[in-house]
């Protein structure tokens, strides 16, 4: 005899039961899924250079961003915890979800690279008010930006280098490399050995 389907849980059950919880969850599929902790520095310098970007270059307007105790909801049910997003909704400040997420930003990490970088970003292309998927790379000043149209599309650019800035008009901003990598020392790159084949 099959076993019985799972529960789902809806979104306010989880939400109810993320409260009591002192490590953080992601709500997918109907359950429960730990995201994972202990990110490493450069993980954390990252984001907090992105934060200062953006709260500094912003305040005052519409738009505010969110940190990874915020979170957006992609598929109907399905909770999200970027490392970082913009919300240019109304805030409500018992909120729990972003009112109406305009640019969420994943730093890569390798237990979560390929996920982010695929599955992830598919489902934030579901989110009607999104605009940008901001993926930052922390081994090498490298930005992808994926952007939606006027016609609904989606494009994916790649912006690499210090001296190269993401534009974002939309917010009346650009924003450079330098000042997201602040800080950050890159790994040195693998190097071809002279006389090898490779």
């Amino acid at each position: 005899m099959p076993e019985p389907a799972a529960r789902r849980w809806t979104v306010q059950e989880f939400f109810a039961w993320q409260e009591r919880q002192e490590a953080r969850y992601e709500l997918v599929g109907g359950e429960p899924v730990r995201l994972m902790a202990g990110v490493c520095h450069v993980h954390d310098d990252i984001v907090v250079n992105l934060l200062a970007e953006f709260r500094t270059r912003l305040r005052g307007g519409p738009c505010r961003p969110f940190t990874g105790d915020g979170s957006i909801e992609t598929l109907p049910g399905q909770i999200r915890r970027p490392d970082l997003g913009l919300d240019c909704g109304a805030r409500d400040p018992n909120g729990l979800t972003a009112a109406e997420p305009r640019l969420v930003v994943e730093v890569l990490s390798p237990s979560t690279r390929d996920f982010d970088t695929f599955d992830k970003v598919g489902e934030y292309k579901t989110v009607a008010s999104l605009a940008h998927i901001l993926l930052v790379e922390p081994n090498a000043p490298e930005i992808a930006v994926w952007s939606r149209g006027a016609d609904g599309a989606w494009a994916r650019r790649l912006v690499a280098g210090l001296e190269e800035t993401v534009d974002l008009p939309e917010f009346g901003m650009g924003l450079a490399l330098r000042d997201v990598y602040d800080g950050v020392v890159f790994p040195p790159r693998p190097r071809l050995v002279p006389g090898s084949d490779a």
